[in-house]
C-alpha cells in the first residue's frame, strides 16, 4: 500500500539573529524537526539559528529550507541505523 504524502507547505516564522523570516516546509519535515527539538531542548528559533549558522559556516550551496530538509533526512537515517 503506498502512502500519500502531504504536498502542502506549512510556514513558520522565526527570528534568526534578529532577522524575521518565514520557512515553508512540508508537514512531514516539520514533524521530524519537532522530534529533534524535543530531544534537543532548544526553542525552534535557537535550533534553526544553530543550523543556519552551521550552513553558512560550511558555505553550503543549499538554501535554508533545503538544508532543513537534508537535516531531517539525516536525523531520521541516524535514528534508523
Amino acid at each position: 500500500m503506498s502512502r500519500r504524502l502531504n504536498k502542502a507547505f506549512h510556514k513558520r516564522s522565526i527570528s534568526i539573529h534578529t532577522h524575521r523570516t518565514s520557512i515553508a516546509l512540508e508537514l512531514e519535515f516539520w514533524a521530524v524537526i519537532d522530534r529533534a527539538l524535543r530531544a534537543d531542548g532548544r526553542s525552534l528559533a535557537a535550533f534553526i539559528t544553530a543550523l543556519d549558522d552551521e550552513r553558512t559556516a560550511a558555505d553550503s550551496p543549499h538554501g535554508l529550507a533545503s538544508y532543513l530538509r537534508l537535516f531531517a533526512l539525516g536525523y531520521v537515517q541516524g535514528q534508523a541505523g
